[in-house]
């Protein structure tokens, strides 16, 4: 899996949680698999975010005043042990709005990383989904791995601080030796305080937990809306089980046929076109732009910046100071979303002048720190998930023969990608494939939504999901737009398409385009 892939990072928390709370033993129960299948599950007030989680406050009420509710189901821990062990998985819904004769079911969300918290993620969506609400109960979850899910724990809050903080992009052999010896930490680290998970965070493990889920909820067929890494995992589940899609949507979609090298090659070229719209944007205002006065001169500060960083970082959120890797993810977390443009010139404007705090606070932003100092486990469920799907493992001789071309694709970030590679050398757990199958003949039709700006699934994703899919199957819509995803664009011909799909069935015509 691409290193960064991962949807609107959010700085939340993390703390060291035991598996033995979140596994339960089931013995030689022979039923098991049945009784999963027909468990009843308990809707309650949602409790305060954990640290796994995030932290922080129980979500707010609704627009229209109703409370969101939580309920945990339980799933098998080995799917191929059926009856084995169990973990504890974490849901929220929002029950529908409209009259109960004009409900669908339940639309189930993932929100993308792998390793994002659905259950924190929806509720700080809920405005854009009201309308689905009218007909669906909403409802995410955190996947296997992920949050109150059996999380996995790697490093605790100290040993983040530092992991981010140190040289991503080695210039000689002591930095090289340096990077490769930290993510040999990180590694084992994830090992020794999670080692019975790690086995069993594969995406298909998740696409089996989602059809569990889909039975519990007493639906006939799944209504998903992925999003991110949530549409390579809506793709899985489709080859796994096609005769039971049911209306599905993926959105900022996962090129399914890249293995991870090619991914991360991808999302280079990504992330340097989201720098030069950023920069021609910036330029193009009739106002001055703050950070240069061309789109070149935008850029070659930014490049002049990142060089200071890495011999002298500036002071950032004290105590930490803004180190080059730090700018480098502060700036890519800010390429998500045109909507944070604003902030990545506020940023750049303060590290020019010697302060590295938006930067920094957007670097937090992208790898799960909260303003206390603690981290939510979506690194750790990052580094697990995508390293127990893709079976490729790069080491440090072949990132430095591939240097060239991730350059080519981005002087800017290429090297940061490339070296991004390593983080599976020596993982405790063998990867599942080159790419994920996500041919599904006989589902019913699938709406995948491309973005031709979108920095961390570039736009020629779609197009290869839909193909893979197989011929009436994937639907390709495009949104010529910028930023990671359509719908939340706001755009109304991409949310029009997507509604009227969901909401009355109705498939647009493939090769549909949105400005």
């Amino acid at each position: 899996m691409p290193t960064l892939l991962r949807l609107r990072a959010a700085a939340l928390t993390v703390t060291a949680v035991l598996l033995s709370t979140v596994l339960a033993g089931c013995g030689d129960d022979d039923t098991q698999d049945e009784n999963l299948t027909r468990q009843e599950l308990s809707w309650e007030d949602c409790p305060t975010p954990s640290d796994a989680q995030g932290g922080g406050a129980a979500p707010s009420p609704l627009p229209d005043g109703d409370e969101w509710q939580c309920a945990t189901m339980k799933a098998p821990l080995d799917w191929d042990d059926p009856k084995g062990d169990t973990i504890d998985l974490e849901l929220i819904r929002a029950r529908s709005s409209g009259d109960e004769g004009a409900r669908i079911g339940s639309l189930i969300f993932n929100f993308g990383g792998p390793g994002g918290s659905g259950v924190t993620s929806l509720p700080g969506f809920a405005e854009e989904y009201q309308t689905l609400r009218t007909r669906y109960d909403l409802v995410s979850f955190d996947p296997r791995g992920v949050g109150r899910s059996a999380p996995v724990i790697c490093q605790n809050d100290q040993q983040l601080d530092a992991y981010f903080q140190q040289d991503a992009t080695p210039d000689d052999a002591a930095e090289r030796t340096e990077l490769l010896e930290n993510t040999v930490e990180f590694n084992d680290a994830c090992e020794q305080n999670s080692e019975k998970m790690l086995p069993h965070v594969r995406t298909t493990d998740a696409a089996r937990d989602l059809d569990l889920m889909r039975q519990v909820l007493g639906d006939d067929k799944l209504h998903y809306f992925g999003i991110s890494y949530g549409t390579e995992l809506g793709g899985v589940y489709a080859h796994l089980f096609p005769e039971k899609v049911g209306r599905a949507v993926f959105d900022a979609v996962v090129d399914p046929t890249k293995n991870g090298e090619q991914g991360s090659l991808a999302q280079a070229e990504g992330f340097q076109l989201a720098l030069d719209n950023f920069a021609e944007d910036c330029v193009s205002k009739t106002e001055e732009c703050a950070v240069g006065d061309s789109a070149q001169d935008v850029k070659d500060r930014i490049a002049t910046l990142l060089k200071d960083l890495d011999r002298r970082p500036i002071p950032g959120v004290f105590p930490r100071e803004l180190t080059q890797t730090a700018a480098t993810d502060g700036i890519v977390q800010a390429l998500y979303s045109q909507e944070l443009w604003e902030y990545l010139t506020q940023g750049l404007q303060q590290a020019y002048d010697g302060d590295g705090t938006i930067l920094m606070l957007l670097s937090d932003s992208m790898n799960g720190r909260s303003e206390n100092g603690e981290y939510d486990n979506s690194t750790a469920a990052l580094r697990a998930i995508g390293c127990a799907d893709s079976k490729p493992r790069y080491d440090a001789a072949y990132v430095e023969r591939r240097l060239p071309a991730f350059r080519a694709a981005s002087a800017l970030f290429g090297d940061a990608m490339a070296w991004g590679m390593i983080g599976c050398t020596d993982w405790a757990v063998a990867g599942a494939a080159d790419h994920p199958d996500v041919s599904a003949p006989g589902a019913a039709p699938i709406l995948v939504v491309g973005n031709t700006g979108d920095p961390a699934t570039p736009y020629e994703g779609a197009r290869r999901m839909a193909d893979e899919l197989g011929k009436g199957v994937g639907v390709e819509l495009t949104y010529r737009g910028q930023g990671h995803g359509a719908y939340s664009s706001k755009n109304k011909c991409v949310q029009d398409a997507v509604n009227g799909y969901l909401l009355d069935g109705k498939v647009p015509r493939a090769g549909t385009v949105c400005t």
